[in-house]
């Protein structure tokens, strides 16, 4: 067999997108070379130069001048660029196109898909009315949610936006928690407020809550209501029920968008059937209601959160491959 063909490319970069290119102690170098391996990759001045094997050199090439790409379009890089860029290089995929999107900038941060289940993600909410975006924790669902939210409402395509979620007891009942409803319901809400100062300036977000521009509301307080001009989140829809799935869904009004996010095998409702299940059954193939399924690949929390998830998902599915083998050897014995 034929050994593969060594070649040598080079590529000419500007001197301040070098730097940027390099990244911090040249940490993105030191990072591609570990995602091509069998390539030496070398800058030199106003150059780097790739040499290994013909295929690897043009990804390694191709994905280095994607990165050269963004820079020039104002893109901050990090090592998820590096790390999820080669990905995508390997998929076919092109890094600019899906990493490169930046849906806003706050404070001097960019937030921007990280992965390409992400782009589709975004791409969904951009063109249908409804979306269902269903993954683990750490894939981004209600963080991206909220900046497409944020920007629409910077953009005046909508007039308020309206974050809900469900307050669902898990340990502690409400009851026995202390202070008034608020004070009770808040603990629910507040990873919802967190990524809201996280997209605007916090002294600006008091001001807009307490002109409802921004509402942040348990889902009980969406009923007899319809939302026009609006952009509404539903955030861990897991824990609806069918009736309040159906409620939530209903109160869409004209000039709106609804995002609904959770984790199906997250749900906390005891002996009842989950309301994100059912409409991710019954809903399918419907006009303008989009369906996004995100996964382990899309975590974009430390490293280990992906490999979690797996570890968990591969659990529970040779627990539910012993059950059923158990309750086929009983129907068996009966």
């Amino acid at each position: 067999m034929a050994e593969d063909k060594t070649v040598r490319e080079d590529i000419t970069v500007d001197g301040v997108s070098m730097v940027r290119l390099l990244g911090p102690q040249d940490r993105f170098l030191a990072e591609l070379e570990k995602r091509y391996p069998t390539v030496t990759i070398v800058s030199r001045g106003d150059r780097v130069s790739l040499e290994g094997s013909e295929d690897e050199v043009a990804r390694a090439a191709g994905h280095v001048r994607e990165l050269i790409d963004m820079i020039r379009n104002g893109v901050d890089l990090t090592d998820n660029d590096v790390v999820r860029g080669e990905e995508l290089v390997r998929s076919g995929g092109k890094v600019k196109d899906t990493l490169g999107e930046a849906i806003l900038s706050v404070r001097g941060k960019t937030i921007r898909p990280m992965t390409a289940g992400q782009k589709r993600y975004i791409d969904e909410i951009s063109h249908s009315t409804i979306v269902f975006g269903i993954g683990p924790a750490g894939t981004g669902k209600t963080y991206l949610a909220m900046a497409k939210a944020v920007q629409a409402l910077q953009r005046k395509e909508i007039t308020r936006i309206i974050l809900t979620r469900p307050a669902v007891e898990a340990g502690e009942r409400l009851g026995f928690l202390p202070g008034t409803l608020t004070d009770k319901i808040d603990p629910y809400l507040r990873p919802l407020y967190d990524a809201l100062n996280d997209m605007m300036d916090p002294e600006l977000v008091p001001k807009l809550l307490a002109t409802g521009v921004v509402e942040v509301a348990p889902l009980a307080y969406m009923r007899g209501r319809t939302l026009n001009d609006a952009f509404i989140i539903l955030d861990e829809a897991q824990n609806t029920t069918p009736e309040q799935m159906k409620m939530f869904l209903t109160r869409l009004g004209f000039g709106s968008t609804m995002v609904i996010t959770g984790d199906i095998t997250q749900v906390d409702l005891p002996d009842t059937v989950s309301g994100l299940k059912l409409a991710s059954t019954i809903l399918q193939g419907v006009d303008e209601i989009g369906f996004i399924t995100l996964t382990s690949a899309d975590v974009v929390r430390h490293s280990l959160v992906g490999k979690i998830v797996d570890a968990y998902t591969e659990h529970e599915q040779r627990a539910m491959k012993a059950k059923a083998i158990r309750a086929q050897k009983r129907g068996a014995r009966a």
